[in-house]
């Protein structure tokens, strides 16, 4: 199995370099507007090209086996057993609605096993082909690890399904000979919590379970996870005051700032704001504790809420990255690696926001178990920076990715116009340099083109509602595809627009919806923003 993404980084890499990182944000049926548990992912990498992969399920005969290669490289690392019957998988989501996201923590580096035959990203996509749940997702997740050794550091996962969402937190046991050419602490140790159903959650490059119940059904857990954190040294005190994230996790500023920086803004949004500021010494200095693993809400939030969220740059904060001087005098709030700069010997930072510009591609899945099967399930997709991305909805069903999506239209060194990676970059990187005016461009062509498709999703409820399998799937297919060429073709047509009129740090002036010319027919002389 090949990599859909990369997402490398351990969380002592950011302590601020120039480290890949991604970001999930989790909201559970009842905390959403309309039943839906929903969950975000964005999988940032400065060489990641933005892609969708679909892999058709199937029956295998006895004794069929899997190449497993390892998700970031491709290297091949064994071959398993096939299960007898798989599912179908459209990125992050199978045909039964699962949907599994993640974030690196790295952890302990000790703890990591150089002879394990099965890393993160196989972990993912070959649990979709096999699980229907999020209790069954977690239990072949740890079962995978177990049995052919764990390849990869720390990791967070999001496992969510149309009834529960939930966070599990893993990573091995490092590796020693047992003096027969064998591995003798192969395997994981893990936890997974539900998250309650009218909660949020997130998690964003460190591990966020801490303390937990030892007998609840709604928290599982390896039983070996706090003995073996005695037996290397990273626990001593009692059963009940274990906490995961301090045994297993490496806290630093690059974790708290880096990291959970970017779940305690988008806790921020979605709560007294006040509440939230009382752990700004950690998120800011590593002072105190940390926030909770979930919140309630203020209000249930809907689907574009999330997409919003994903578009945080710690706007409204104490953080915001449009009022530092790293803005520059167009209130850009981004900010080029590496994040840590030099003056006068002293080192500062930036700050590393949930929308950055070396996203690969990202998603908000929606989950809803009161729509039909063939659109229980729909992610929706985005290429390259989630502020300005545009979301297409992808079904559970679908039998074929979008052009837009698809992989071999393009990559990270050869443009395609037919590519949403490509135009999307060439909207965004024109933004980056006036970003004060553009934003208020492309915002109006994006919220109509994302309101548009959500209002096509809630009217093909009622006609797929009415169909078989196949004739759904066939219709649903038809829109993602239908949809991804309104958005490219759209986003090819306003790059050209703010191409033309701030050519050269000017601004063309407009008429009647176009760029105004002089009665003599002679293009007006445009405008000269400067400098706020």
């Amino acid at each position: 199995m090949r990599k859909l993404q990369y997402c490398l980084a351990a969380a002592a890499l950011f302590a601020y370099g120039a480290a890949a990182a991604c970001t999930n944000f989790i909201v559970t049926k009842g905390a959403s507007t309309d039943g839906s548990a929903m969950v975000s992912y964005a999988a940032d990498s400065h060489a990641l090209y933005g892609a969708l992969y679909h892999t058709p399920g199937g029956k295998f005969r006895a004794g069929a086996m899997l190449p497993v290669y390892e998700w970031d490289t491709g290297r091949y690392l064994t071959d398993i057993p096939q299960a007898g019957e798989t599912y179908s998988t459209v990125g992050n989501m199978n045909e039964h609605s699962l949907i599994i996201g993640e974030t690196t923590y790295g952890g302990r580096p000790e703890l990591e096993d150089s002879t394990g035959l099965i890393d993160y990203g196989s972990l993912i996509y070959i649990t979709l082909q096999r699980a229907k749940t999020a209790r069954e997702a977690i239990l072949t997740i740890a079962e995978l690890a177990n049995t052919y050794g764990y390849a990869s550091s720390g990791e967070s996962f999001s496992i969510v399904d149309p009834e529960e969402a939930w966070i599990m937190e893993l990573i091995g046991k490092g590796y020693k000979d047992d003096g027969k050419g064998g591995n003798a602490r192969k395997g994981i140790v893990w936890v997974a919590r539900r998250i309650p159903d009218d909660c949020i959650s997130g998690h964003a490059n460190f591990p966020r379970i801490h303390k937990f119940p030892l007998k609840d059904p709604e928290t599982l857990y390896a039983k070996d996870v706090i003995s073996f954190a005695r037996k290397k040294g990273y626990f001593s005190g009692k059963d009940e005051d274990f906490d995961f994230s301090k045994a297993y996790g490496v806290l630093d500023i690059g974790a708290a700032r880096g990291c959970d920086g970017r779940v305690w803004s988008f806790f921020r949004h979605h709560t007294d704001k006040a509440e939230m500021d009382k752990y700004l010494p950690y998120v800011m200095r590593v002072e105190g504790e940390t926030f909770p693993l979930w919140i309630k809400p203020q209000t249930p939030l809907t689907l574009a809420d999330l997409k919003n969220d994903m578009r945080d740059h710690f706007e409204d904060t104490p953080l915001d990255m449009t009022q530092d001087i790293g803005a520059g005098p167009y209130r850009n709030p981004y900010r080029w690696r590496p994040l840590t700069y030099v003056v006068d010997g002293k080192q500062y930072t930036h700050e590393r926001a949930t929308a950055t510009q070396q996203t690969g591609w990202s998603m908000v899945a929606q989950l809803n178990g009161s729509r039909p099967a063939p659109m229980r399930g729909i992610l929706w997709f985005g290429a390259d920076d989630t502020n300005t991305t545009l979301y297409v909805p992808i079904y559970c069903s679908i039998t074929e990715v979008p052009l837009g999506f698809r992989r071999g239209n393009g990559d990270i060194i050869t443009l395609s116009w037919d590519a949403a990676f490509w135009v999307n970059n060439y909207v965004a990187n024109q933004a980056y340099n006036r970003y004060d005016m553009m934003i208020k461009d492309i915002r109006p062509v994006q919220q109509s083109l994302e309101r548009g498709m959500e209002a096509e999703v809630d009217s093909l409820v009622r006609v797929v509602g009415q169909m078989n399998a196949a004739e759904a799937s066939k219709v649903l297919t038809a829109h993602s595809a239908t949809a991804s060429k309104r958005c490219v073709d759209r986003y090819k047509q306003l790059g050209d627009y703010l191409f033309v009129k701030y050519l050269d740090g000017n601004v063309k002036k407009e008429e009647n919806g176009a760029f105004k010319r002089t009665p003599e027919g002679i293009p007006a002389y445009p405008e000269f923003p400067g400098y706020n």
